[in-house]
């Protein structure tokens, strides 16, 4: 028969044991609490920092000169910008005869968008039809691998956009395109892309939202991507740029009332 003091010594490791597991293993309330606590940045505007402020104040800039009406406004990041650059003349053949105004700019992701909105952006400008592309940024890892946004977040980020042109412009057609395909060849990124067009196709109402999947004409057979259409992958060139504009002309004919 075990002594009373060996008894007792077991009795203070035992009780040892369960206290740190305790603190070690906090109740499902605890996390509970904890999952509650996430916040979804997407969600919330912010301004961009560094050298690229200087092309979000071009474009706040460019909408508070420039008021009225407009045929197509193109908002996004830079495969929106890219139609100054490597998409000028395409921009030229299809839309140099309509009026519209680029607020695309290079790194933005949805909460840049977001923020661009409480700033003016949209502000005295009355656009028939909104050509919107935002979310691969958001899609990004981190330095470490790690990723700052689940699937669902980047999804509530574009949809965010989109309520708030529906908001703020309530006239305004959005032709909403797919999140564009990017890397070299299938990965990861790009199949949570794919995940998150398939959620936003389902905002697509036939009356005010309307969205485009044109995806596959990006890529080739084998499911890489063509130096000849994405030189990096990501961003179109001239090639790249006259299939987007191919792809979105007859339905931009029809939501601008053109023959």
């Amino acid at each position: 028969m075990k002594s009373i003091s060996t008894l007792v010594a077991l009795a203070a490791v035992l009780w040892l044991q369960i206290s740190a597991s305790a603190q070690t293993n906090p109740p499902a309330t605890g996390q509970a609490m904890a999952l509650a606590a996430h916040v979804n940045v997407a969600l919330i505007p912010v301004s961009r920092t560094g050298g690229i402020t200087n092309r979000q104040t071009q474009v706040l800039q460019r909408a508070k000169e420039n008021p009225g009406d407009y045929d197509i406004e193109f908002i996004g990041d830079s495969i929106t910008q890219g139609w100054e650059r490597a998409g000028s003349n395409v921009w030229q053949h299809y839309y140099g005869g309509r009026k519209c105004i680029n607020m695309g700019v290079s790194g933005d992701r949805t909460e840049h968008v977001l923020w661009r909105f409480e700033n003016g952006q949209l502000d005295g400008i009355k656009a028939k039809v909104a050509v919107v592309m935002i979310g691969t940024n958001n899609s990004n890892k981190n330095k470490d691998g790690s990723d700052t946004y689940s699937d669902s977040d980047i999804l509530e980020g574009v949809v965010a956009v989109v309520n708030q042109i529906r908001t703020r412009q309530p006239g305004t057609k959005i032709l909403l395109l797919s999140i564009f395909p990017r890397s070299k060849t299938f990965n990861s990124q790009r199949g949570r892309l794919l995940e998150i067009n398939q959620a936003l196709a389902k905002l697509d109402d036939g009356k005010n939202i309307f969205y485009l999947d044109f995806g596959s004409q990006l890529i080739e057979a084998d499911g890489t991507i063509s130096k000849n259409i994405m030189p990096d992958a990501l961003h179109p060139n001239e090639a790249g740029y006259n299939i987007w504009a191919a792809a979105t002309e007859p339905k931009l004919k029809e939501l601008l009332g053109e023959k």
